[in-house]
């Protein structure tokens, strides 16, 4: 895990506030003030008034009952919760010959966007699942909570087999209030099962975002001659002729895409395409640029 924890990496993580900061601003807050996300501008309580507080804000209704100052919060005041949901399997740390695997790669873009929301004092937990979910680091907004984040995953081995539909299934039980859920996964399962159980946690009034990180050989197919491949979760291997597999398989892959791109734009979810060869602050950036372009 050390390009995770690289200098390099941290330093990309910092940079993302030169120019993705107001982008961020302006996305996270689009997302607090949504009616589609159950966030309004409708009264929710009252709390005692702070030195700072608008004072156009401040019940006199109240301070005649009570001879104290009290303002009215409303639901838009309300913080937005996120949580990184961390795909485990072994399949995540497979790289052909790039500097990070694709679970390295991941950890960068959830810490980046623990990063960004802390920066606006959104709280933010962790996810962590394989075939069930293993981990879960609550929701925080101090400035420390980054370092927390990267410690608990740079404990952590991408091992074994998956059952994302499940995992997101518990999730969505798991979760008492309107969250953001962004999923880090190469998303190696049926697609049909995992967008049903997407449209379980969507259809509980959270925000989604799924980020599906393959490596660029897996995008790309870069194979030539007789080759073994191996299953990175069953073991299995089996010997092919690349170079006459390539269209078929660049083929599949661009319907494997397409089903989840279609899927999940039917429920309202983001689908991020991403591959390791592409600088993750830059990916970053280009998608939150893109969202903001469609609103």
């Amino acid at each position: 895990m050390s390009a995770l924890l690289s200098p390099e990496s941290l330093q990309q993580i910092k940079r993302l506030d030169l120019r993705a900061r107001m982008v961020v601003r302006g996305f996270l807050q689009g997302l607090h003030s949504s009616p589609f996300q159950g966030f309004s501008v409708q009264f929710s309580e009252h709390r005692r008034y702070n030195r700072g507080d608008d004072p156009k804000l401040i019940d006199w209704l109240v301070y005649a009952k009570t001879d104290k100052y009290y303002v009215k919060r409303f639901e838009a005041e309300t913080n937005l919760t996120g949580y990184l949901m961390m795909d485990l399997s072994a399949s995540m740390g497979f790289t052909e010959s790039q500097t990070m695997t694709k679970f390295e790669y991941a950890t960068c873009l959830a810490a980046s966007l623990t990063y960004l929301m802390t920066m606006q004092q959104d709280p933010v937990g962790l996810i962590t699942f394989d075939e069930k979910v293993h981990a879960v680091l609550p929701a925080r907004s101090r400035r420390g909570h980054l370092g927390d984040v990267m410690a608990q995953l740079s404990r952590l081995q991408p091992q074994g087999t998956t059952d994302l539909a499940a995992s997101i299934t518990q999730v969505a039980a798991m979760l008492k209030q309107h969250s953001l859920v962004m999923i880090f996964s190469d998303l190696l399962n049926e697609p049909q099962e995992v967008i049903s159980a997407l449209a379980r946690l969507r259809y509980g009034g959270n925000d989604v975002i799924v980020f599906h990180v393959l490596d660029a050989a897996e995008v790309n197919f870069p194979y030539e001659g007789p080759i073994q491949f191996e299953d990175a979760e069953s073991g299995e291997s089996i010997s092919v002729d690349a170079s006459g597999l390539r269209a078929d398989y660049l083929q599949q892959l661009e319907e494997f895409r397409a089903t989840y791109r279609e899927g999940l734009s039917n429920l309202r979810i983001d689908y991020v395409p991403l591959d390791t060869s592409m600088p993750f602050d830059h990916a970053l950036t280009e998608y939150l640029l893109q969202r903001q372009s469609r609103f």
